[in-house]
């Protein structure tokens, strides 16, 4: 990438707490590698001759000058978000992330995970590292982010006022669907749908099925059950009801979990290894990386013994547990899944 260029920068609507800290910020439209016209801009604006990432507070006179280059620069959507911003009670910021280094503000670690749930960036492609120390833990209600320091006198003054304050959650990721809306995806409950998501075109999450940050499914699939954070679902997969993968947030945070194209996961199901395309696991078994699997011919016939994790990238396998000896099997299979194409349309 030139050193002309910005790696990714977005202008937003700040929160603040009774501090005057920003707890959260919501990007409507950020934007990754932009041109070079644009980056000059941008980081002037910012005052920002060095590499380092940064934000900036903008005024209601930079709001303007800013919209007006905007247009010169033939970038009407971004205006318009600008012109909707005039008498705006919320902090306005401009982010401008030079690297992608590790986020170092709430600015930066809310830009990123933006980036991944508008899909410009897809999951283990930006740098996340430290961000759940970036990231402060809020109650996320019916009125937006607030601060747990200020959480008892907002609850006391909502009541004063006749009003029910209403907590959806405490946490430190809101949920996506709060700020972004990907075209093309159905989920049954959205708070189980945390920002940083990728949800991929045609994805369906019902109402059991969890996706966490910096995951996501990549096309079409059917969520039923558990994305951790850092793994990736390939096309046309289908994860069953209550089946989990293991993510890199698990043990050391070192491996890295995927499934690939037209697998199935049954219910109740798992993997703690990366799974290949075409393939099954039979509903109710856990297969960790560690895993002893017995390796099977198309007749029965033993193969090998092998650990689940040397064999990972072997394709169109049926994971199963013999109900006679406890052993975990493998036999190769003719094809994987076939979701249901008119389920998948979301039009």
């Amino acid at each position: 990438m030139s050193s002309n260029t910005l790696h990714s920068f977005g202008i937003g609507l700040a929160t603040t707490n009774s501090l005057g800290e920003i707890i959260e910020v919501y990007y409507p439209e950020p934007r990754i590698h932009p041109s070079k016209e644009l980056s000059k801009l941008l980081r002037e604006l910012c005052d920002s001759g060095s590499e380092l990432n940064t934000f900036t507070g903008l005024d209601a006179s930079a709001i303007k000058n800013l919209g007006e280059e905007l247009i010169e620069l033939d970038e009407s959507n971004l205006a318009s978000y600008l012109r909707q911003l005039d008498g705006c009670d919320r902090p306005v910021i401009a982010c401008i992330l030079n690297t992608d280094s590790p986020p170092d503000s709430i600015p930066e670690a809310f830009l990123k995970l933006h980036l991944l749930s508008h899909r410009l960036v897809k999951p283990l492609t930006l740098n996340l590292d430290g961000i759940f120390g970036v990231l402060r833990n809020l109650a996320w209600s019916n009125q937006g982010a607030i601060d747990l320091n200020d959480l008892p006198e907002r609850q006391f003054q909502a009541q004063v006022k006749g009003e029910v304050l209403d907590i959806t959650s405490v946490d430190k990721f809101p949920k996506m669907t709060s700020y972004v809306v990907p075209k093309g995806i159905r989920i049954a409950d959205t708070a189980r749908i945390r920002l940083g998501a990728f949800i991929g075109e045609g994805t369906t999450v019902m109402h059991e099925g969890f996706v966490n940050f910096n995951a996501g499914t990549l096309s079409t699939a059917m969520i039923e059950g558990r994305i951790s954070s850092g793994v990736v679902v390939g096309e046309n997969s289908d994860l069953g009801g209550g089946c989990s993968t293991m993510g890199t947030l698990s043990g050391g945070g070192s491996e890295i979990i995927s499934v690939g194209e037209n697998c199935l996961i049954g219910a109740n199901a798992g993997i703690g290894f990366s799974l290949a395309n075409g393939c099954i696991i039979e509903a109710g078994l856990y297969v960790t990386a560690g895993t002893k699997v017995t390796l099977l011919d198309s007749k029965g016939e033993l193969v090998r013994i092998a650990k689940a994790k040397d064999i990972c990238e072997v394709e169109k396998l049926l994971f199963r547990r013999n109900s006679l000896t406890g052993t975990v099997e493998c036999i190769p299979i003719d094809q994987g899944t076939d979701l249901n194409e008119e389920l998948h349309a979301h039009n």
